[in-house]
């Protein structure tokens, strides 16, 4: 199966929540405030955020009344140009400064982080680039072992301290350690974290500046790892990680799993931070970059899909 075949097919269930209910709407009937207000309430429901949803309809009203849009299949193809003028141009996930380069992968619990850091070291390596695994959430020893076994399937390195230990500190001997060997990419998984307790968001901020000290400038991609069956609590959490420490990208995890697919453009259009690499099943190809124009054509597909 192709990538773009994979990528249809962990899009199915929001593709058909979201599609299947536009052309309940539109097919057959005349553009209308009631069929608009009807549209409207669907991009609501399907997690695609107050302030896209805002755009697309002022946008479709405008097209309405011009006469571009007459028709179902003028609204696709409207909503697809929509998507993409959201979504913007790729923005995947890609190793571009100085050696190491440093990846803070943070995110809350459950979301499929450690499984995302060893997906993207498998792919890396494949790639030929060497890699450190730093185990830098010593809050959980299956964390360690989680990671360790990742490492072991994946060739990457792993750099780990005892259960219980200062995250900080083996964050800091990774990049020590990826400088003396030369290594290409190091990746510290973290403890998951409610995004709402001040205690760990403030120790997350110290790996950070304790990452700058070993390498200044690091990390050069902080990256939240989101889940998206969460819909709108994604979004939230988003919010509140970017306060709090930054973040520069996201890899939305479960997007196979999910109706709420719609999350991509939420965080785009309101945060305004690229989503990197989507999730669409569990076999580590599956953790693919995110290509908007991938994602717009395997979500709204053609009418013979």
């Amino acid at each position: 199966m192709g990538l773009f075949d994979r990528l249809k097919r962990g899009l199915t269930k929001t593709r058909s929540n979201f599609v299947g209910r536009i052309e309940q709407v539109f097919k057959g009937k005349k553009i209308d405030d009631n069929t608009i207000d009807e549209f409207e309430e669907i991009l609501i429901t399907s997690d695609i955020g107050i302030e896209a949803t805002m755009q697309i309809i002022d946008d479709l009203r405008a097209g309405v009344s011009s006469g571009k849009i007459k028709d179902y299949e003028g609204v696709k193809g409207f909503l697809k140009e929509e998507m993409l003028k959201i979504l913007g141009l790729p923005q995947p996930f890609v190793l571009y400064q100085e050696r190491p380069f440093v990846v803070l992968a943070v995110g809350v619990n459950g979301v499929g982080k450690t499984t995302t850091i060893g997906k993207l070291a498998s792919r890396l390596i494949n790639e030929g680039h060497s890699v450190i695994m730093a185990a830098a959430d010593t809050f959980r020893a299956a964390a360690i072992e989680q990671l360790d076994i990742w490492a072991e399937r994946s060739g990457a390195q792993i750099v780990k301290h005892q259960s219980g230990s200062d995250p900080a500190a083996v964050a800091y001997d990774a990049v020590e350690a990826a400088k003396a060997r030369g290594i290409d990419c190091v990746i510290v998984d973290t403890a998951g974290r409610l995004h709402t307790k001040y205690s760990l968001m403030e120790e997350l901020k110290k790996i950070k500046r304790v990452l700058n000290k070993a390498m200044p400038g690091a990390p050069h991609e902080t990256l939240l790892v989101v889940d998206a069956t969460t819909g709108q609590n994604a979004l939230r959490q988003a919010k509140m990680f970017n306060d709090s420490i930054g973040i520069t990208g996201i890899a939305l995890t479960k997007l196979d799993g999910t109706a709420k697919g719609g999350i991509v453009l939420a965080i785009k259009k309101e945060l305004n931070i690229p989503v990197r690499l989507i999730g669409v099943g569990e076999g580590i190809e599956d953790l693919r970059d995110f290509i908007p124009e991938e994602f717009v054509e395997a979500l709204i597909g053609n009418e013979s899909d």
